[in-house]
């Protein structure tokens, strides 16, 4: 699996876009560098949990999709890397 997280917008990251745009939606998860590398538009602050939201957002944007569809297929993902999520 591939981890996207917080740097994904940010302008020093070209090569993001493209890995995003390639990876195989089975491969994808969402992730936080907490409290580090909060995502744009929150750059600066302390990063949360919470903001995950705005990465699968940008993930949706690059890939064309929605993002109910980005969330379905990440949590898939994250729930067959981790199973104990699934209790």
């Amino acid at each position: 699996c591939i981890g996207i997280d917080g740097p994904l917008p940010y302008k020093n990251a070209a090569k993001l876009p493209d890995i995003v745009r390639e990876a195989p939606a089975d491969k994808l998860l969402v992730e936080t560098d907490c409290p580090y590398l909060a995502p744009v538009p929150l750059r600066g602050k302390r990063n949360e949990p919470a903001y995950v939201m705005h990465i699968a957002a940008k993930i949706a944007e690059i890939r064309g999709e929605t993002i109910e569809n980005v969330a379905r297929y990440t949590t898939k993902n994250a729930e067959q890397l981790y199973p104990k999520l699934n209790n």
